[in-house]
């Protein structure tokens, strides 16, 4: 006889089967029996529902936490949790990681000379991540750069921004923010974060015009007592200002938008230089040369810490020069059959100089669309970033009463954003512009990195070709007969190399981008001669503090990320861990009516179901579903107090759910007693005599309970048609 595995002793989850009465049954659903099996339900125990729900609230959680908040991440204070281990220089290191790999530390050495401090609150994990750098010496700060980040892909949340929990703490400390350009990645977080400390902001002429601009346009109130305080700054003539210890300069760069700047420091301890971004063009539009003979005069006097910007450090060569794409557009103004229309974006000022060019030369009038871009290129032509000759622009709405040879239209979209100009009028939702048959777009840009947006560029393409609408686009230039469309507004490994070179640091750290990009850019630093134990790859909030002789990691500070939705308001982490997980699984609320004296329901059971299944459509399971909910009612609420009836009846829908769908939406249970008030607070509220108040009948109590009852199932009913 084989021998049979002996399970007698294997305790197997307990149920009540409806047929086998007499076994005892799990404690969460104790009595309610077994659930009844649709034709596309399977069996399954309530250990493995239970395990798929934990399972689904893991999965949002590992979603939503990319983006905790300072007090998620770090629950204790700072000050509360052990320093990470100093190293110097001279301590032991492994191969290729640079300062903070090491192991071996240095005994009995006590050095308390002043040290200047160097902090990432973003910008140290991803290219346009919320780039924000503290500098701190002893009893003052500056904060170079305050962005958001637009790569954030959650529901409901348009950007995050750097948690300044830190900055809270050394508040009395704070002289201002110093700005190197106008991207939002670098002055986004302005509006926001700006008002709490109410300190100057200082940068060129341009970058202080868009930190104005976004002021202007931000949807919500300013705090009370909060006044906006800027201070534009002469890069040209080298101007220097003093901030409590430090002394602050700006230097001239080129990028991909006009005003960019490095941030020159000079500190008790030493200078140190942020390049901001930046790409060496030998010849941009507007002729505003990186100040390469400045950089030089710095570098002679000494230059003891390098930040440098990292986004594009896997780049081979040289970016090409902006002035070798001007040509294109010239010749796609020469061919094209009908209307034009240039997506790009709306701070690439120089660009747009360069189409209203060509659009004049042509005889065409040029017609601005995109609230951004119209905001953008108004503060330009104040302030003299752009010369436009008179009678060239004309309104939006204009549009179709001109000729299609006479116009052309540059607006935003190029990253096939679902709300940007360009895409409303691929779709025909514009009020003005819808676009045809024969229309010819240029996407004058790329998909910004770490953003995701390929896909949305891919899917606008496709639905303008199907329009019979001409495309031309930077990656196809070649394929479509035309030029160059795009540059990039970060150089390429070569242009990295030089300004090392010229710099000569003595430490060298890399600043915005991730951790691969910050790890070439270290092996660039060492080609040109920096020492590996003078570089460091750091992550966002680790301290790196500079004395004048070395440089050491001494701990780590509060630090994480704020969400922000599109009214601009703060959305709390906990709001999108439950928004992730109904994407995901959706959201099942039973409610229930039910007689206190008798315990039985008082009318059918009421279940309303979002981004779960469409009830209509599961006859059959919703059947089930409300034989079991009355299974349910009769059999446990009269044993059990209300809370428990309530916590049982959420574990049982549950694992029927599960059971019938293999799926684990959130599950609300609304249960109504009618008939008085069963939880002992209620009750207290009706004693004889409690604030001179006279006491309520038990059938007063019950009829207000009714129409309250009724009222509610009215508004839940009347929401949508999926509601059975």
């Amino acid at each position: 006889m084989d021998k049979q595995p002996n399970n007698m002793n294997k305790r197997k989850p307990a149920r009540l089967d409806s047929t086998q009465s007499g076994r005892q049954t799990d404690p969460a659903r104790k009595s309610l029996g077994r659930v009844m099996t649709t034709s596309t339900g399977r069996s399954v125990s309530r250990g493995a529902a239970m395990r798929a729900q934990r399972q689904a609230v893991s999965d949002a959680n590992r979603v939503a936490n990319q983006y905790l908040d300072a007090a998620a991440k770090h629950p204790a204070a700072a000050g509360d949790r052990p320093p990470r281990p100093v190293l110097s220089p001279t301590d032991s290191q492994s191969p290729g990681q640079g300062v903070g790999a090491g192991t071996r530390r240095r005994a009995n050495l006590i050095d308390d000379s002043p040290r200047l401090k160097i902090i990432g609150l973003g910008g140290m994990d991803g290219g346009g991540s919320k780039n924000m750098i503290v500098v701190e010496y002893q009893n003052d700060a500056i904060v170079i750069d305050c962005g958001n980040d637009l790569g954030v892909d959650l529901p409901g949340i348009n950007y995050g921004i750097a948690d300044t929990s830190y900055l809270d703490q050394i508040k009395n400390k704070l002289r201002g923010f110093v700005i190197t350009h106008g991207h939002l990645d670098h002055m986004g977080g302005l509006p926001h974060i700006l008002p709490k400390y109410n300190v100057p902001v200082y940068g060129g002429r341009f970058t202080i015009g868009r930190v104005e601009e976004i002021f202007e346009n931000f949807g919500l109130p300013m705090p009370d007592g909060f006044h906006l305080q800027t201070v534009i700054m002469n890069e040209t003539t080298h101007e220097r200002l003093k901030l409590g210890e430090f002394y602050i300069e700006l230097v001239r760069v080129t990028h991909s938008i006009p005003g960019s700047t490095m941030v020159v420091v000079d500190t008790p301890v030493g200078r140190l230089i942020n390049t901001g971004d930046f790409r060496l063009d030998p010849n941009p539009l507007d002729h505003e040369r990186t100040d390469l003979a400045r950089l030089e005069e710095l570098a002679k006097e000494g230059v003891h810490v390098l930040l440098s910007e990292s986004t594009t450090t896997e780049t081979i060569g040289r970016t090409l020069s902006e002035s070798q794409i001007e040509k294109s557009f010239v010749d796609i103004m020469d061919h094209a059959p009908g209307r034009i229309f240039v997506a790009i974006f709306s701070t690439n000022v120089n660009r747009v100089q360069m189409i209203v060019n060509a659009a004049v030369h042509h005889g065409k009038k040029i017609a601005l669309d995109g609230r951004s871009m119209i905001s953008t290129m108004e503060m330009a032509v104040r302030n003299g970033f752009m010369k436009i000759p008179k009678g060239t622009f004309v309104p939006i709405a204009s549009v179709p009463n001109m000729k299609d040879e006479q116009v052309v239209i540059v607006c935003t979209g190029g990253q096939g954003e679902p709300n940007s100009a360009l895409v409303r009028m691929s779709m025909g939702d514009h009020k003005h512009v819808s676009l045809k048959e024969q229309d010819t777009v240029i996407l004058s840009s790329r998909a910004i990195p770490y953003t995701g947006n390929d896909a949305l560029i891919r899917t606008m393409v496709d639905e303008l070709l199907k329009k019979g609408v001409h495309v031309h686009r930077h990656e196809t230039y070649e394929l479509d007969g035309g030029g160059p469309l795009h540059v990039s507004g970060h150089g390429g490994i070569e242009e990295y190399r030089d300004i090392i070179k010229l710099i000569k640091p003595k430490f060298f750290i890399p600043i915005y981008g991730d951790y691969t990009a910050k790890k070439y850019h270290i092996d660039i630093a060492l080609g040109e001669g920096i020492p590996r134990a003078n570089t460091a790859n750091v992550e966002n909030g680790q301290v790196i503090a500079f004395t004048r002789d070395k440089m050491e990691l001494s701990g780590e500070v509060p630090h994480g990320t704020i969400l922000v939705d599109q009214t601009g308001a703060v959305v709390s982490t906990v709001v999108v861990k439950d928004r992730v997980l109904l994407a995901e699984e959706g959201v099942v609320a039973v409610v229930l009516t039910i007689d206190k004296k008798t315990g039985a329901l008082l009318t059918s059971p009421d279940i309303i179901s979002r981004g779960f299944i469409y009830m209509k459509e599961n006859e059959e399971l919703m059947n089930a579903f409300r034989s079991e909910l009355r299974r349910a009612v009769a059999q446990r609420f009269k044993r059990v107090d209300l809370d428990r009836f309530k916590a049982e009846l959420k574990d049982y829908v549950t694992h029927f759910l599960y059971e019938q769908t293999q799926r684990s939406p959130i599950v609300i249970p609304v249960v109504n007693v009618i008939g008085g008030r069963t939880e002992k607070v209620n009750n207290d509220l009706h004693k004889p005599g409690l604030n001179g108040e006279r006491p309520k009948t038990p059938e007063e109590i019950a009829l207000e309970q009714q129409r309250r009852f009724a009222q509610m199932r009215q508004r839940l009913l009347n929401q949508d048609a999926r509601v059975d």
